[in-house]
């Protein structure tokens, strides 16, 4: 596992950083989202992911959701993933128990968060690292969480890294669950052949499934409708 975060110190040393600093708190579940920023994220989609996470995280229905549960909080981290030891930490660690908090993360995300300009010279699609990375957050975690989440956003099957398998088994071994939504190509036929690879090769844990938006006017609100069910304790997947 050395070899997948090497050329990544600078986030390596924000989540030492932060696992050193953060006050141990409890919440009902800690979700990280790892969202794919590689050289085929254009501006469009970019901006899809960006807005749909900080509008999943503000919405009254993810409000209402975790409200509804035993302690009422969250946490949540949002990481941005392309080849192996391409990997930026937008949002540590942060306790989400109401609209107040939500909407400061909401803010971080959309003001630090891909743009899709940068693009060039990403390389690949490692969802390996994507789980990698996602599994170490989890594993730095300051405090106790019921349910724990590897949130991936991604366009692409793996192509650049380390294979999938083990990293991927790693994490569901620890009582991690591996959740994905799936953005597909308009000229992408069949519309739910790489929906089908996550569901097959990426996804695990418990209760972990895909969703695959047929339309990209329909991300946000099936992110918004995927972050409900990850965060509730009595709500089954979709």
């Amino acid at each position: 596992m050395g070899r997948l975060f090497l050329g990544l110190p600078a986030a390596l040393a924000a989540l030492v950083l932060w696992g050193l600093q953060a006050q141990a708190a409890d919440v009902d579940a800690a979700v990280v989202f790892a969202v794919d920023f590689s050289s085929s994220i254009d501006p469009d989609t970019a901006d899809l992911q960006r807005e749909g996470h900080a509008a999943a995280l503000t919405s009254p229905e993810v409000a209402a959701a975790i409200a509804r549960n035993y302690v009422g909080c969250i946490g949540v981290a949002y990481f941005e993933w392309a080849s192996s030891g391409r990997t930026r930490l937008v949002l540590p660690w942060t306790r989400i128990c109401g609209p107040e908090d939500a909407e400061a993360a909401a803010r971080i995300i959309r003001e630090k968060g891909d743009t899709g300009y940068g693009r060039r010279g990403r390389g690949g699609t490692s969802v390996s690292s994507a789980i990698g990375v996602g599994s170490l957050l989890l594993d730095q975690f300051p405090g106790n969480a019921t349910k724990k989440i590897i949130d991936i956003s991604g366009n692409g099957e793996n192509n650049d890294g380390l294979p999938v398998q083990p990293i991927r088994l790693e994490a569901i071994a620890k009582g991690y669950t591996i959740n994905a939504i799936v953005i597909t190509a308009k000229d992408e036929v069949p519309v739910y052949r790489l929906a089908s690879y996550f569901s097959d090769d990426v996804i695990g844990g418990p209760e972990a499934f895909v969703m695959t938006p047929t339309d990209p006017g329909d991300y946000a609100a099936a992110l918004r409708r995927k972050l409900v069910t990850e965060v509730s304790l009595n709500v089954h997947s979709p």
